[in-house]
């Protein structure tokens, strides 16, 4: 969410973001909506002073102990003409109070408008931020690792799975219908061990680990910009008004959402392995063979809330960024980085760098990470603050990345270490998860 103060003073750049990011956003009924709010809120300020200087002008006139009392009857007033003065009053107030009421109703209509439409307006892109129309703009910032060149005829990771017993889809799509899968034995154990790496690195870098709920209240959801606009995304509990979440970023950034944080707290920076659930809304027919694109997997997540500083959040994205490239670098794989064109932004965030990691089967680069950094966007709507030095509130800065998510992951892993007889080489970071085996055989 962004400050309406913002909104008022620019709202060209804002008509913009929407336009670059093909967010809806009706820019000038949310300014039309605001003006009015505005001056619905003056008119019942205006009369609530009324009614309390009226009620104090009246609890006056009924106390003859009070200095006021004993004043007007020494200025010649009798306790007849008093009585009429508080009567007097008595009906204005009658009146303030019968103007306020369609006006309280009035305002409260207004405002449910006006936080709606607050709902739809996207965060400004950075100007380093590259416009285009959607992912395949993305702009490549640099290449990492070599891609293998095969002396056999490499094949996919379904297949290496089946032969190995590690991966049943259809077993998957049986249980729980298209997009499933089930990972047995070694491809269980594979899953574990990446995450577990991914975890274990980033504890050593001094972030907090944390176990949180993945069933939330749906103000949470709408608290870290994934409602309303991404609702048909998640999976919903509609009688008890939760949602199952598609990251641990939204338990992680919420988590203190409604407080006033210390300044000396931050940053602060959590972690966390959350299995995540997406219905793939939209995703009809794309992707649909193997574990690229799927309704339930695992991840681990890193999330920062620094001071309101945007060199300082430029510098925690660079952080997040490398801690994830270290993971791909760890697990022996090769990788692009990509910055996000404006139309593969997201609503709330300012920018963001894509990690690519190279799938032999989809002869490409496929997307394994993605570093985002909001300002106070999330932030705002969490009531997230902190007092700054000077004791003023401010809004904090949130950053996320994956660090690791399994089993699109494993994809690479497997097309990349696999070997002519089927089997799978372990890559050395793995190995002390997977009881220091070397490969993974029939």
């Amino acid at each position: 969410m962004l400050d309406i103060k913002f909104i008022r003073d620019n709202p060209d750049a804002v008509r913009k973001a929407a336009t670059d990011k093909h967010v809806s956003c009706d820019v000038d009924r949310l300014i039309e909506v605001d003006a009015k709010r505005r001056s619905v809120q003056q008119e019942l300020e205006s009369l609530r002073t009324q009614s309390r200087e009226g009620g104090q002008q009246i609890a006056l006139c009924r106390n003859k102990k009070s200095d006021w009392y004993k004043r007007a009857i020494e200025d010649g007033k009798t306790d007849e003409n008093i009585k009429a003065e508080a009567d007097r009053v008595q009906q204005e107030l009658n009146d303030v109070k019968a103007r306020m009421k369609p006006l309280d109703e009035q305002s409260r209509e207004i405002e449910e408008t006006f936080a709606a439409l607050m709902l739809t307006v996207p965060q400004p892109p950075a100007p380093e931020v590259p416009l285009g129309k959607d992912d395949t703009q993305n702009v490549e910032l640099r290449r990492v690792g070599e891609i293998r060149q095969f002396d056999f005829e490499p094949r996919d990771h379904v297949t290496l799975g089946q032969e190995l017993g590690i991966i049943d889809i259809e077993r998957g799509v049986k249980l729980a219908g298209s997009r499933n899968y089930v990972l047995k034995g070694d491809g269980a154990l594979l899953h574990q061990a990446v995450l577990r790496m991914a975890l274990d690195l980033m504890v050593q870098r001094g972030f907090t680990p944390m176990h949180v709920p993945v069933l939330v209240r749906e103000n949470v959801m709408t608290g870290t910009g994934y409602f309303p606009t991404g609702r048909d995304q998640a999976y919903l509990c509609e009688r008890d008004e939760m949602a199952l979440v598609g990251t641990a970023e939204v338990p992680l950034t919420a988590y203190r959402s409604d407080e006033i944080i210390p300044a000396d707290e931050l940053p602060i920076k959590y972690c966390a392995q959350s299995t995540c659930f997406r219905r793939e809304a939209g995703a009809a027919g794309k992707d649909t063979a193997g574990l690229y694109r799927i309704h339930l997997f695992d991840k681990v997540e890193q999330v920062i809330i620094c001071r309101n500083d945007e060199e300082l959040s430029k510098r925690f994205h660079q952080e997040i960024l490398q801690n994830a490239e270290d993971v791909v670098q760890a697990l022996e794989l090769p990788y692009r980085v990509v910055n996000v064109c404006t139309g593969d932004l997201g609503q709330g965030q300012v920018q963001k760098f894509d990690i690519e990691t190279w799938m032999p089967s989809r002869n490409s680069y496929g997307e394994t990470h993605s570093a985002s950094r909001f300002y106070e966007f999330q932030a705002r709507r969490l009531m997230l603050r902190y007092r700054d030095d000077n004791k003023k509130i401010r809004y904090c800065h949130t950053l996320n990345n994956t660090v690791i998510a399994s089993p699109r992951i494993l994809i690479p892993v497997l097309e990349l270490h696999q070997n002519a007889d089927g089997s799978i080489t372990i890559p050395m970071a793995l190995r002390s998860y997977m009881d220091g085996r070397e490969r993974i055989e029939k």
